[in-house]
């Protein structure tokens, strides 16, 4: 049986409109799960917006590997630190994690060959450490200061995950991932999930919200947005208890990334 490249039944090729994929794209055999991180769907919530002006888009960003858009900035750290070698071939990698970045590094990590160590107080979740054990990770747990909160990590147990994450660098010759600081976490959104969503959504977006973690995907994306003519940003914050990248500080983040190039 001969395999046909195009599935799309129409008998000129395929001819997609603004952020439609052509069938190769869609059908194609990816090299590894990495190749599988982004490019998530953007939904029109129709229902929820009817009798409104204008319209409603989501980004459904839990369909990356891990489950979330930290995958994009576990990829684009570790690319961007092999790129200017700061990351040699086989070297640990170490970050400290509530869960959702320390498991896109755990799939990065897996499939380009690096040990990773995830650093996490015990007061997050025992199923995302579970998780990124089964993803071949190390996870070191962290005791939480006296008197906190099961289940709720304050500012101080913050910072003895900062301190055990530090240690473990300097014992084992590691490279820091640093989501809080890094500036692939800013690359990550600026390079693609901003223009992802100008694609997808076929017109000008006029504006964007998102949670506010370390401040990366607001950061990214909004530089992209802004470029195309962003009218204006709203965002919905998680209070972080160490934010990174303050909007004041896109124009120094776009020219960095300008002049760094893409990925």
């Amino acid at each position: 049986m001969q395999a046909s490249a195009c599935q799309c039944q129409q008998p000129e090729g395929c001819t997609p409109n603004w952020g439609q994929l052509t069938c190769a794209e869609t059908t194609k055999l990816l090299s590894s799960t990495i190749e599988a991180i982004g490019d998530t769907p953007l939904v029109e919530l129709t229902r929820l917006a009817r009798g409104r002006a204008g319209r409603l888009l989501v980004k459904l960003e839990y369909l990356n590997p891990g489950f979330s858009k930290k995958d994009r900035i576990a990829r684009q750290i570790i690319e961007d630190a092999e790129a200017d070698g700061t990351l040699a071939p086989g070297q640990t990698v170490v970050e400290l994690t509530s869960g959702n970045t320390g498991t896109g590094l755990a799939i990065v990590c897996a499939v380009k060959g690096y040990p990773f160590v995830a650093v996490m107080s015990k007061g997050n979740s025992p199923e995302r450490a579970r998780m990124m054990r089964a993803l071949g990770a190390e996870v070191v747990l962290v005791e939480q200061l006296p008197g906190s909160q099961p289940g709720q990590v304050s500012g101080g147990d913050l910072e003895l995950v900062e301190q055990t994450a530090r240690r473990i660098v300097v014992e084992r010759g590691a490279f820091r991932a640093d989501q809080f600081h890094h500036r692939g976490n800013f690359r990550a959104h600026y390079l693609h999930t901003g223009p992802e969503i100008l694609r997808q959504a076929g017109t000008s977006v006029d504006a964007f919200c998102d949670f506010v973690g370390t401040g990366g995907t607001f950061a990214g994306c909004s530089a992209a947005l802004k470029e195309a003519n962003l009218k204006r940003n709203v965002t919905l914050s998680s209070q972080p208890a160490r934010p990174c990248w303050p909007v004041s500080r896109l124009r120094t983040r776009i020219t960095a990334s300008r002049a760094a190039g893409t990925r």
